[in-house]
C-alpha cells in the first residue's frame, strides 16, 4: 500500500462550488467563508486548495449531472487544463456505457456511484473506474446490490457515508472496518465526517489508502502542517 493520501472534494452545482452537508443536496448553498478562497468560482477554489498543499488528485462531484439536470463537463475540462498533472476523479452520475465513456474520454477517472446504478453491467469489465459504495447512515444506496458483489469491485473503492458529509461527526469507522475486511487488498478511500488531524491519523492507522475531505480544509481544521504530517 502506498502513502496515505488526502483528496479534496469539489461539489459543483449551478456552475459554482457548493458546501455539501449531510447529503441533503436540495439544501446545498454556494461555498462561503472559506479560509482558502474568497468565492465559489471553481478555479478560484482549486487554486486555494493547491496553495494549501500539493494535492495529487481532486474528486469532483457534478451534482447536476447526478440529478440528471445538465452538468459541468466544460468546467471540469477547464480545471484539468488550468491545473495539469492532477488526476481528476469525477462522479457525474455515470449509469451506462456512453456516460462512462464520456468521462473517461475527458482524461478523468470515472466514479461509479452505487446510488446511480440499476444493474452491475458497468463493473462487469475491468477498467479504470472507481466504485463509490454510497450509504446514508445505515441505509445502503445500492439499487444494483453492489455492496454484496465484492467479486466485481475494482481496485479503488470509496466508502461514502453521505449523512456524515460536512457534519463534523467523524468518519464512519464501523462501515470502513467492514469494507476493509472484505477488500482483499483493494484500496479503500474514506468519505464523510472528517473533523481534523486525529481522524486522518486514525484512518491511516486502520489501513485506508486515503480520505476525501472538503469542510475541514475550508474552515482551517486541517492546515498545511496537519496535511503534511498525515501524508509524510
Amino acid at each position: 500500500m502506498g502513502a496515505f493520501e488526502i483528496i479534496p472534494v469539489i461539489d459543483l452545482m449551478g456552475g459554482v462550488v457548493v458546501h455539501a452537508r449531510a447529503g441533503e443536496r436540495e439544501r446545498y448553498r454556494p461555498l462561503a467563508g472559506s479560509r482558502l478562497c474568497d468565492g465559489a468560482e471553481p478555479a478560484e477554489v482549486v487554486a486555494g486548495l493547491m496553495a494549501l498543499h500539493p494535492f495529487r488528485r481532486l474528486y469532483i462531484a457534478d451534482l447536476d449531472a447526478i440529478a440528471k439536470r445538465g452538468g459541468h463537463g466544460e468546467t471540469v475540462a477547464g480545471l484539468a487544463a488550468r491545473f495539469p498533472g492532477r488526476e481528476l476523479w469525477v462522479d457525474a452520475g455515470v449509469a451506462d456505457a456512453p456516460s462512462l465513456a464520456a468521462v473517461e474520454c475527458s482524461g478523468a477517472r470515472a466514479v461509479i456511484g452505487s446510488e446511480s446504478q440499476q444493474d452491475a453491467a458497468l463493473l462487469a469489465e475491468p477498467g479504470r473506474a472507481i466504485l463509490s459504495l454510497d450509504r446514508r447512515g445505515a441505509e445502503r444506496l445500492d439499487p444494483a446490490g453492489l455492496f454484496d458483489r465484492p467479486e466485481l469491485w475494482p481496485e479503488d473503492l470509496i466508502v461514502m457515508t453521505l449523512s456524515r458529509v460536512g457534519s463534523g461527526l467523524g468518519p464512519d469507522l464501523e462501515a470502513l472496518a467492514d469494507m476493509l475486511a472484505q477488500a482483499s487488498g483493494r484500496r479503500i478511500w474514506a468519505a464523510g465526517g472528517v473533523r481534523g488531524p486525529d481522524d486522518l491519523l486514525e484512518l491511516r492507522r486502520i489501513g485506508c489508502a486515503g480520505v476525501l475531505v472538503a469542510t475541514a480544509l475550508h474552515d482551517g481544521r486541517l492546515d498545511a502542517a496537519a496535511l503534511m504530517q498525515a501524508t509524510r
